[in-house]
């Protein structure tokens, strides 16, 4: 992990400001695999949801020290009528009552989620065993999206060795959230994936892709994404921004120059604008097991406080990876 370009970058925002992040699941080995080694380090304090008894006997029967580590149970948290009346009252347009609050917020999703609505964690990260919607679903709920934005979409960091030692570091999205992004959701989607882009030291170039290049091919789909693309250059002026672009002339220099050999995008892209939901999901796996990239993420963006979600799959230094960029995204 420390091999990212970028990582030390936000590990040094942290040390300058220590936040604190909930993992929803505390008894799972390899959120306190993750949590003992952040406690190690005095940048991110882990907040783990549990039953205390279960989390510290799952520690230590798999050998993990989170001496330190708060450990908060919703059967028993001191500052549950609060949370149930902020509950309410967020949730008021669905008539939701204290019980029907109570019987939610027992569950470790609804309820790391309050924490941070609270200002008792900065940042959340779930899903270890759980589906993508049981993360957004009480995020779009309770912290939903940033003004200005009307969706929330997801974009992963893909890193790998260059040939000249330093990082190739590129960003892909919405490969996880928006399963048929409009022209204008590809917009927001590409304004916020360039921040998330700078967050790791990448200055983005933003290719919107698609099976044609600047009216090579004819379709719909093309329609989407070269209108979606010079909608951004008049949102964005500051971005360099192409499109639509196949990914060849995206990427490569030869290609490009022989395709639109006046763009300044064009074979050097480093952030990628999918077409929709399909092609982001495989383009971002194709890089991650034949371009042998690690592919960090899926990072959320567009919500109010920063909440991202674990793959089902995933291991201890992921957990740790995900905890560092989460907390710096607050």
């Amino acid at each position: 992990m420390s091999n990212i370009n970028g990582f030390g970058q936000l590990i040094d925002i942290l040390k300058k400001n220590p936040k604190k992040i909930v993992f929803t699941e505390g008894s799972d080995p390899r959120i306190l695999e993750a949590a003992s080694r952040l406690l190690a380090s005095n940048f991110l304090a882990p907040i783990l949801v549990g039953d205390p008894d279960e989390v510290y006997n799952s520690a230590a029967e798999s050998g993990y020290n989170i001496r330190g580590a708060q450990v908060l149970n919703p059967e028993n948290f001191d500052r549950m009528d609060e949370m149930i009346d902020l509950f309410c009252e967020l949730r008021k347009s669905k008539g939701v009552t204290k019980e029907q609050a109570r019987e939610t917020l027992k569950h470790a999703n609804y309820f790391g989620t309050m924490l941070v609505k609270m200002g008792i964690a900065d940042a959340l990260l779930g899903g270890a065993t759980y589906s993508t919607a049981d993360t957004v679903r009480p995020a779009l709920q309770l912290i939903k999206t940033k003004p200005g934005n009307n969706i929330v979409s997801s974009c992963f960091i893909l890193v790998r060795q260059s040939a000249t030692g330093g990082n190739e570091v590129l960003a892909m999205g919405d490969c996880a959230i928006n399963i048929h992004p409009s022209e204008d959701d590809l917009v927001e989607i590409a304004g916020e994936i360039a921040k998330c882009a700078k967050i790791f030291g990448v200055d983005p170039k933003i290719a919107f892709l698609s099976y044609s290049t600047l009216g090579s091919g004819k379709g719909e789909d093309v329609d989407k994404m070269h209108n979606a693309a010079e909608k951004s250059k008049a949102q964005y002026p500051d971005l360099k921004i192409e499109g639509e672009l196949q990914f060849d002339a995206a990427v490569s220099p030869r290609v490009a120059r022989t395709k639109c050999p006046d763009s300044e995008v064009a074979g050097h892209a480093n952030t990628f604008i999918f077409p929709d939901i399909n092609a982001g999901n495989i383009g971002y796996k194709i890089a991650q097991r034949l371009g042998q990239f690690d592919a960090y993420g899926p990072i959320l963006l567009g919500l109010n406080a920063p909440i991202n979600d674990l793959s089902r799959g995933c291991n201890a230094l992921e957990v740790y990876s995900m905890a560092i960029i989460t907390a710096a995204l607050a």
